[in-house]
């Protein structure tokens, strides 16, 4: 965190910005409120003193304390209140922006495990920075200023020792949150290690089991474990360390000037009144910015869940992230008006597809994956992508879906650029079956289905699947062999052309594992549906029966 308000949440965040302006008002109010006390309690108390007794007109002055009581108590609720609102809808926001995110930057970026760490535990963790620190951070910018205006109309000198002491919390606070911030981050980047260690432990654990290889694993977990205890352990040390420190400096800078205020009572150099008021304004100006440094440490896990976050947001390009509009808007209805994107029939002479002179090079990479690549395909046409392994096929497949954008070049959708679309929407009406497609628990007419409500039986048959829907399937379709995946994504697909739901089919290796019956029938069912295809195969009957081949090696492209 670079200074006291974390800069990103107050950018993007309205409810942070809404919330901070509402803290110091907060602040202004109940330091309103404490010099009303304290001047309250100083003259009831001078002339109980000087009287010997109840002073006249006691119940009112009880009764303006007592109001002056709930005044800070009410306060005080509305501030707690108003936090736990903007905790949870910045939470929300933040939420929403990393989902869409990662939805827009499918490939590559935050493994799973991060993902489901930052958008649970991890962001629920502001609401320690909201509900405690914030509403702290608003006191700390009004209460000592306001208070220590007060001393100073009444005791200059005293104001003067406030004036020297008081800024050295702030000093100190801050050199011991940079040493936390390390510490928390840390902590946060080991619990982000173990969480991805485990998920890929509980993932491979069949095959583990099957090896008798999964009670090896234990030791690596146990070394996990300790690690994050040891970071955890070190961020409450200093936590705790830092807060002694900051307190001792707070009681040691009330207690000079409560000894000075004594010092000089006894010598008659200032007034009973006048001490007493003094003696109880000092405490009150310095416990905001001791709490500041005391709840800072409560909000270091949200505000490096928080970093997540935005490394996940920044992760995604802003053009190829949709607007912030709802559902309900015109705008969000209609977003492919004017667009020949959703014609069922692009005008003549725009290709369905045109990738131009498209290069991308992945990060860290030294040479281009894909160099000056050009290809179009029009409606009803299969394409077929061939070469070797490393030619560029799986990125220009990712390229075509908008998973990826060009570093040069462009991809043209029906004569529009895809980098002026919302490439969520054109990716909705693209079927893609992956080499290792997603299947979720259910069944396999479930999956299937996903892709359209119709039709489902004949998909089936057409991907050459000899099993029924009614087959049983579970998480990333454990219980199917890598051909029966296949060929639901396959069925799924068809369903999703055939439904009208998309017009572009995207297959790599579809007829991989199967025999040449029933690939020749993939084969035509895929040309059956009059869609544009671009599939990535080395089978010589599916280059066959391609319209195109466009071979990929990595010296360049052949036609």
């Amino acid at each position: 965190m670079a200074g006291p308000i974390h800069p990103r949440l107050l950018r993007r965040a309205r409810a942070t910005r809404v919330f901070l302006a509402a803290s110091v008002a907060v602040g202004l109010g109940t330091a309103g409120l404490l010099i009303a006390q304290a001047r309250l309690l100083a003259d009831w108390i001078t002339q109980a003193f000087a009287e010997r007794a109840l002073p006249a007109g006691w119940p009112t002055a009880l009764a303006l304390i007592l109001a002056v009581f709930a005044g800070r108590g009410i306060l005080s609720w509305a501030s707690s209140v108003l936090a736990h609102r903007s905790a949870a809808e910045v939470k929300s926001e933040l939420r929403r922006d990393v989902l869409r995110s990662r939805l827009a930057t499918p490939v590559g970026g935050a493994s799973s495990a991060t993902l489901v760490r930052v958008v649970t535990t991890g962001l629920d963790a502001l609401d320690g920075y909201f509900s405690k620190y914030l509403p702290q951070l608003g006191l700390a910018m009004t209460v000592p200023f306001l208070a220590g205006g007060a001393i100073l109309l009444a005791d200059w000198q005293s104001a003067l020792i406030i004036a020297f002491t008081l800024p050295l919390i702030p000093v100190f606070m801050a050199l011991i949150g940079w040493t936390t911030q390390k510490a928390t981050a840390h902590s946060f980047a080991v619990a982000d290690r173990l969480a991805n260690h485990f998920a890929d432990l509980i993932a491979g654990l069949p095959t583990l089991q099957a090896f008798a290889r999964a009670r090896a694993q234990r030791k690596g977990v146990e070394v996990g474990e300790e690690q994050h205890r040891e970071a955890t352990m070190r961020t409450l040390w200093v936590s705790f360390l830092s807060s002694f420190a900051l307190e001792l400096l707070a009681t040691l800078s009330v207690a000079v000037v409560a000894v000075t205020v004594g010092f000089r009572l006894v010598y008659g150099h200032v007034d009973f009144p006048t001490a007493l008021l003094v003696l109880i304004l000092a405490p009150e100006a310095f416990l905001p910015v001791r709490q500041v440094g005391v709840h800072f440490h409560d909000s270091a896990d949200g505000v490096a869940a928080a970093d997540a976050a935005f490394e996940i947001i920044d992760a995604a390009d802003d053009r190829w992230l949709s607007r912030r509009v709802s559902a309900s808007e015109p705008s969000c209805r209609n977003q492919w008006a004017g667009t020949r994107v959703t014609d069922s029939h692009p005008e003549d002479g725009h290709p369905l597809l045109t990738l131009d002179d498209v290069s991308f090079t992945y990060p860290g990479a030294d040479t281009p994956a894909v160099e000056g690549f050009s290809l179009a395909v029009a409606p009803g046409e299969v394409v077929a992508l061939s070469g070797t392994s490393g030619g560029g096929k799986s990125t220009t497949l990712a390229l075509a879906m908008g998973l990826l954008r060009p570093g040069d070049g462009r991809v043209v959708v029906d004569g529009v650029d895809l980098a002026e679309l919302d490439p969520a929407a054109w990716r909705a009406r693209v079927a893609w079956v992956a080499q290792e497609p997603g299947l979720v628990n259910g069944t396999v007419g479930d999956n299937v289905a996903l892709g359209g409500m119709s039709g489902v039986a004949e998909a089936l048959l057409d991907a050459g699947a000899d099993f029924g829907a009614d087959k049983p399937v579970g998480d990333d379709g454990e219980g199917l062999s890598a051909g029966e995946r296949r060929r639901v994504a396959l069925a799924r697909a068809l369903v999703r052309i055939r439904a009208g739901g998309a017009r572009l089919l995207v297959l790599d290796e579809p007829t991989a594992g199967l025999d040449a019956a029933t690939e020749a029938r993939v084969i035509d069912a895929v040309r059956a549906t009059g869609a544009g295809a671009l599939i990535v195969s080395h089978r010589p009957a599916v280059l066959a029966a391609a319209d195109r081949v466009v071979t990929l090696t990595p010296a360049g492209v052949r036609a």
